[in-house]
Parts: structure tokens; C-alpha cells; sequence
């Protein structure tokens, strides 16, 4: 595969910006947004939230329109969440759109080098994971192109549940059954959520990727306990990796997707790194 040395990322740009759904697998769609220009273009893979369990995979249209707005192809893919099939399901759909976007990616007026990934809450957790285990979860052949990979170049988290059995507890310790449900549906046990939560791996001294990494969180975040995402920070520089935090006071647990001047802040913040590590 050619390496594409000339990407560029605007992030005053204003695109226009056309969206087409495409079945990226069996039963599996996505939505890819196409800022209309010559091209070829760096793309992203947009990974939802809905706590391992939610199909909300437009949820966040907004926020793609907005990125792909400086001239970036975005793919909001749809995955199998814990209604369908346990972890790691989600994990090998996601590494699997990420090789299949590399792969299809002329199509789209876009480039396979240099893809980042976004994800949202529990999306959060599943595109810093499917970053730092790129091998792991490349369970499912893709068909004309075996070689591609699913690196990304760098990830983007909005409020992340970075630590699942810190959320799990978090929820346990105000009595919602339901969340507390929805964490154990998908990852079958609190062993489970520890296996998978991105922190307890590097604490676990775990080999894995250090892509560039933002964190963008609302301080008023009620959703998430107190100092997950610092401490995460912390050791994920400690292993070598370059992140970046961006929080917002007063802003609550998805704040993006209100108009507020934070919520500028922070795209204005997330287009600043993507056209850094685009660089």
C-alpha cells in the first residue's frame, strides 16, 4: 500500500459535506460523510455509545458532519452491541470496518493512510481499545485485501467509559440495576470488565499501541466517576503515549451534542489534533 505523504486537515475549512449508508458487512451498515472536494481525503472511523448495548448509531451526526466539515471522510458504523453477541463482537466489527474502510477507501475520495478513530461514551472505551489491540481483534477475513491492518493513527474519545468495572462500580454504589446490567450482558462478569478495560491493561503492564490520544469530557460529568479519566491519562503517558485533555466546566455527560460555547471549544480543540497528528 502507497503511503499518502500530502493529507491535509483544515480545521477552519467548511466543507460541504454528503452522506451515503453502505452494508459494510452482512446486516451491518454505515454511514460514510464525504466533504465535497478534490481529494483524496484523510479518513476516521466513528464508533457510538449506548453502554455496550445501544444500536444509536446516528446519535452522534452531528458531530461527524462537524469534523468531517475540515475535510475528513468519516465512517459512523454500526456493530454488533451485547443485544446481539458478547465482547469482544464489538471489538472484531470495529476492526474489521477499520480494514474495510482501508481497503475501500478510493471509493470515497479518501485515503487508507493515516485513519484516526472517534468514539463516544461506551464507543469511547471500544475505539481506544480496537487502537491498542489492533492484532487482537482481527478475527474476521476480509475478502480481496488480507494484508490490511487495523492501526489507527490516532483516537479521538468523547467522555469515554474508559474503565468499565470503575463505571460498574460507580453504578453499583447508586443502585442502578439497569446500567449495572447492561455492563454484565456485555462483558459476562466483573472479571470480564477488568480483562477489557484499557487502564487495568496497562496497569497489568500489557503490550500494546500508544496512538496519539484526546480526551474531551464535561467536568459536571455525573455519568463517570470522579478522576477515571486523569488516572488513565496518567498511565497511558507512563506507557509511552502522547494524550491530551480537554475538559469543560459545567458540562455534562455528552455535552457535544449541545450548542454551547464549550462545546465549540472542544471541536475546535479535536480539529487542532487531528490536523497535528495529520501533519
Amino acid at each position: 500500500m502507497a503511503t499518502q505523504t500530502t493529507l491535509r486537515y483544515d480545521p477552519s475549512a467548511a466543507y460541504e459535506v454528503t452522506s451515503r449508508d453502505v452494508e459494510y458487512q452482512p446486516g451491518l451498515m454505515a454511514r460514510i460523510y464525504m466533504p465535497k472536494g478534490e481529494g483524496p481525503f484523510p479518513a476516521m472511523i466513528a464508533v457510538h455509545g449506548g453502554a455496550w448495548q445501544g444500536k444509536e448509531w446516528l446519535q452522534n451526526e452531528p458531530s461527524h458532519q462537524a469534523l468531517a466539515e475540515g475535510g475528513l471522510v468519516v465512517a459512523a458504523i454500526q456493530f454488533r452491541t451485547s443485544m446481539d453477541a458478547p465482547h469482544p463482537a464489538a471489538q472484531e466489527d470495529i476492526n474489521y470496518a477499520t480494514r474495510w474502510l482501508k481497503a475501500h477507501a478510493s471509493e470515497f475520495n479518501a485515503s487508507p493512510d493515516k485513519m484516526g478513530g472517534v468514539g463516544w461514551s461506551s464507543g469511547g472505551h471500544q475505539i481506544m481499545l480496537a487502537a491498542m489491540k489492533p492484532h487482537d481483534f482481527a478475527t474476521i477475513p476480509l475478502e480481496g485485501d488480507p494484508g490490511v491492518n487495523g492501526h489507527l493513527k490516532y483516537v479521538i474519545m468523547g467522555w469515554p467509559v474508559i474503565d468499565p468495572l470503575a463505571r460498574y462500580r460507580l453504578a453499583e454504589s447508586k443502585g442502578n440495576t439497569d446500567l449495572m446490567a447492561r455492563h454484565i450482558a456485555y462483558f459476562g462478569s466483573v472479571e470480564g470488565q477488568e480483562q477489557a478495560s484499557p487502564p487495568h491493561m496497562l496497569k497489568r503492564g500489557e503490550h500494546v499501541d500508544t496512538p496519539p490520544a484526546l480526551l474531551l469530557q464535561g467536568a459536571a460529568d455525573e455519568s463517570l466517576p470522579r478522576m477515571m479519566s486523569e488516572e488513565f491519562v496518567e498511565l497511558y503517558s507512563l506507557a509511552g503515549g502522547v494524550i491530551e485533555v480537554g475538559k469543560y466546566p459545567g458540562e455534562p455527560h455528552g455535552f457535544m451534542r449541545n450548542e454551547t460555547e464549550n462545546t465549540t471549544l472542544a471541536f475546535a480543540m479535536a480539529k487542532s489534533f487531528i490536523e497535528r497528528h495529520l501533519r
